[in-house]
């Protein structure tokens, strides 16, 4: 794969970095679309997505370096080194969570309604940010001789290079492109506020969990060497989601 797209003089254009940007550009349009028809106005999804970035990034970012702190104790400026790959959904998750609960909890929005409206976007542009990953070489899989297993040759690359692996980054791309369209049925059918976003979660949850037996990176240990840590955080997450839209169900689909 080109984890640099392009070289112009000192100037390089990294592939992570632009699918990422894609990917959120790709998350805003699709959440003012969706925003439109609630009467909230463009420029107020921008700024609900720009506390989601910035959180998320860091979020992302700091779970990464704790995960593996052993290859940053002694290269702190390469922390901010984003561009070279290294971050991790759930933390990312968890940080745009807080900071746009607290934002819009200030900015007195219906706060589960506005997250149902978002969620369609963050999963499409999810996958499209996912593509920055297969580029860069990051999130890489085990090795397997499956017909479409991928070998990384560039020099550059995060992964192993000459070995055929699983293509994990390419099953992240897909589990959220269905995840995409499920969400779009939900929301269509939705009874409740929230329940477009806890069953985004905790889909993104379960697919997640599926696709990090086949990574072969390193994403820190929670149950000895089985379960990772993304996978630990997603239990939970997808533990609370379902409780939480149990409950939240309950007046539209229990006892009359």
């Amino acid at each position: 794969m080109y984890p640099v797209l392009l070289h112009i003089g000192s100037f390089n254009l990294y592939t992570y970095g632009l699918f990422v940007a894609l990917g959120f550009m790709t998350a805003v349009w699709v959440s003012q679309k969706n925003a439109a028809p609630h009467g909230i106005l463009p420029e107020a999804v921008t700024d609900i997505f720009f506390v989601i970035l910035v959180s998320a990034i860091l979020g992302a970012r700091l779970l990464y370096v704790g995960i593996n702190f052993d290859d940053y104790k002694d290269n702190w400026l390469d922390i901010l080194k984003i561009w070279n790959g290294g971050l991790v959904f759930f933390g990312g998750f968890l940080g745009a969570l807080t900071a746009s609960f607290i934002y819009l909890k200030m900015k007195k929005f219906n706060i589960l309604k506005t997250f149902d409206i978002l969620a369609p976007g963050i999963a499409l542009g999810h996958a499209v940010g996912r593509l920055g990953c297969f580029f860069a070489g990051c999130c890489y899989g085990k090795t397997c001789d499956l017909p479409f297993a991928v070998k990384f040759t560039n020099p550059e690359s995060l992964a192993p290079l000459g070995v055929y692996l699983h293509p994990t980054q390419i099953y992240s791309v897909l589990s959220n492109l269905i995840l995409f369209f499920i969400i779009i049925v939900v929301q269509k059918k939705k009874k409740f506020n929230g329940q477009v976003f806890l069953s985004y979660i905790m889909l993104y949850s379960l697919f997640r969990f599926i696709v990090e037996f086949f990574r072969g990176d390193f994403r820190g240990n929670f149950i000895f060497d089985f379960i990772s840590m993304s996978q630990g955080i997603g239990l939970m997450v997808f533990l609370i989601a379902l409780i939480l839209l149990i409950k939240l169900s309950r007046p539209f689909y229990g006892p009359k």
